[in-house]
């Protein structure tokens, strides 16, 4: 039995009363591991530091799997590292293999959401009414606190971008390399590059018709004038699909990204997207 009282070694005799019955009054986070499981020596202790963290919401329970062999097949272990959350006595996610600490969190915001995960979904609203100010403010607390939460870091860059600041963006950007936050990052990334561009200037001082009125677009977009910005980048696809090698395109997915689907000017621009280009 370790010493934290939030984790516990579970066997065939005690599973249902410390993990069936327990997960009625809290989730419980069953690790399936061995001894001579690499993974699972690397994945095992990751989740005990979760465990162990102020504010945690969930009971880990260790299942030895050469020790419990019964148990295993009982709960069709076929491979490890397995983990297994239980709510209610039922089984309300798992994975196998490793996995990176965001993930795992990720995994446990789902079903065991701590104070960290509260604090993120006010400053997801707050962005989500563009309480821009304050949105800044909550994410930033929140990497003071969590310093590898990349939701946070996703929507503080999400937040920099809507005030036209690409530069700061991008390092936050650049902090989501795992999961769902890096597919979005890289949809974002040309964003960032864009207002990037504007703000250290352009390469040359003579520049033709469509690539002023590219950067005039930059121009706009810093500026918080989303829709001047759209229109200006539609116009230059008109002129010009490939403008940029495809830059222009991916600027404009990136704004749709940021603004996300439901929102009145990502329908309007994504229907006038597809008629240029189609």
């Amino acid at each position: 039995m370790t010493d934290f009282s939030n984790i516990i070694d579970v066997d065939e005799g005690s599973f249902d009363e410390d993990v069936l019955q327990q997960s009625w009054d809290v989730p419980v986070v069953v690790d399936f591991w061995a001894p001579w499981c690499g993974p699972c020596r690397m994945l095992g202790p990751m989740l005990e530091q979760l465990a162990n963290e102020p504010g945690a919401s969930f009971i880990l329970a260790k299942v030895n799997v050469d020790d419990n062999p019964n148990l295993s097949i009982q709960c069709g272990i076929r491979s490890i590292p397995a983990v297994k959350a239980y709510v209610r006595g039922q089984i309300a996610a798992e994975f196998t293999g490793m996995q990176p600490e965001p993930i795992l969190r990720q995994f446990l915001s789902k079903i065991a959401p701590n104070e960290e995960d509260f604090v993120l979904n006010e400053a997801l609203s707050l962005m989500a009414t563009h309480h821009w100010d304050e949105a800044e403010e909550a994410f930033r607390a929140i990497l003071d606190e969590y310093p590898n939460d990349t939701r946070a870091a996703l929507g503080l860059a999400r937040v920099l971008l809507r005030r036209g600041n690409g530069e700061e963006a991008e390092e936050q950007l650049q902090r989501c390399r795992n999961g769902q936050e890096l597919a979005q990052s890289e949809l974002l990334q040309p964003l960032a590059g864009f207002l990037i561009q504007y703000a250290d200037g352009w390469d040359d001082d003579d520049p033709s018709l469509i690539e002023m009125q590219y950067r005039q677009a930059a121009r706009l977009f810093a500026r918080q004038n989303v829709e001047a910005a759209l229109d200006g980048l539609i116009d230059v696809l008109r002129q010009d699909k490939r403008y940029r090698k495809g830059e222009v395109r991916k600027v404009i997915l990136a704004i749709f990204e940021l603004l996300g689907d439901d929102d009145e000017l990502t329908r309007q621009y994504r229907q006038e997207l597809a008629m240029v280009l189609f």
